[in-house]
């Protein structure tokens, strides 16, 4: 796929509008939030843009699969959840507001930090013909499509906000068929690559979601978080922006060999939050039965 207007112009351009989208339902409120919970933020942002990255470099090493899908796995792992991890967060009956807030900072964070794991990956998994990356140039292109939709979102809330609740299904939408085209887009492309490395991309992909389900569970563990609070930081981390890591590899690294896992792991990042939210809904109806036996034994 070489470099064309599709792909220097109308991707970013799209994701904009996906990002800008997420800053229609952003207030300075949620930002706020993150000091009234510092135990919940700091252990997501750890989990996210430390253990995450680390946790599938760990993956890729040992299930050995190719350069391309090393990369691209990497790629994935440095950036944040997006609108998708703050959809399944509200039909698991998580904690909303904080997933919000956590997707808001790690947005910030990841802006600087993909770049430095995306050159890190490259350096250790692609022996020869690495693509041409500039970490300042990446930095400039996420300021460019994420942070600055984001502020603009954000403004158009604070002073219109009737129009940006208003909106705010229309673009949840336009982010879900944006990733799912990109999702067919990439592995129709790349379908002779895909078909020689699916196995190994589905596995390193669904291992990565469901042990990052599990980190965040873990994180919440030590952090002695509430239960929903818990949920939130799982299906956090475990849910990574798939369309944004697919548009680095396409547009920054003019890569898409690196993009199957992205696009792979776009469809497999539901399997570790459905069995959360599973699980989740059994507890809650265990500890409601307990109850209910509870005021029975004591009339």
């Amino acid at each position: 796929m070489q470099a064309s207007v599709l792909t220097e112009v109308l991707l970013p351009l799209a994701l904009a509008f996906v990002m800008f989208g997420m800053g229609l339902t952003l207030t300075l409120a949620d930002f706020a939030r993150l000091i009234k919970a510092p135990k919940a933020v700091v252990s997501g942002f750890i989990g996210q843009i430390i253990l995450l990255p680390l946790l599938a470099l760990g993956l890729c090493i040992a299930f050995g699969v190719p350069d391309y899908i090393a990369v691209g796995v990497m790629v994935l792992a440095a950036c944040p959840g997006g609108t998708t991890s703050n959809l399944i967060s509200h039909i698991a009956k998580a904690n909303l507001a904080l997933s919000v807030s956590l997707t808001a900072i790690s947005t910030i964070a990841c802006v600087f930090t993909t770049p430095f794991i995306i050159q890190f990956a490259l350096n250790y998994f692609v022996k020869e013909n690495a693509p041409e990356f500039s970490i300042i140039q990446t930095v400039i292109g996420l300021v460019g499509i994420s942070i600055f939709p984001v502020i603009i979102g954000m403004t158009i809330r604070h002073f219109i906000s009737a129009f940006a609740m208003k909106t705010e299904n229309f673009f949840r939408q336009f982010s879900m068929y944006f990733m799912l085209l990109m999702i067919i887009g990439v592995l129709v492309s790349e379908k002779d690559n895909l078909a020689t490395s699916f196995e190994s991309a589905f596995l390193v992909c669904l291992a990565l979601n469901l042990l990052s389900v599990l980190l965040g569970l873990v994180l919440a563990k030590f952090s002695a978080l509430a239960f929903k609070d818990s949920l939130t930081l799982a299906i956090e981390i475990g849910v990574q922006n798939a369309a944004l890591a697919m548009l680095i590899c396409i547009t920054f690294l003019d890569a898409p060999d690196y993009a199957i896992a992205p696009g792979v792991y776009g469809i497999a990042m539901y399997i570790g939050p459905a069995l959360l939210a599973l699980w989740a809904k059994r507890k809650a109806r265990n500890e409601k039965h307990l109850v209910s036996l509870q005021k029975t034994e004591s009339v």
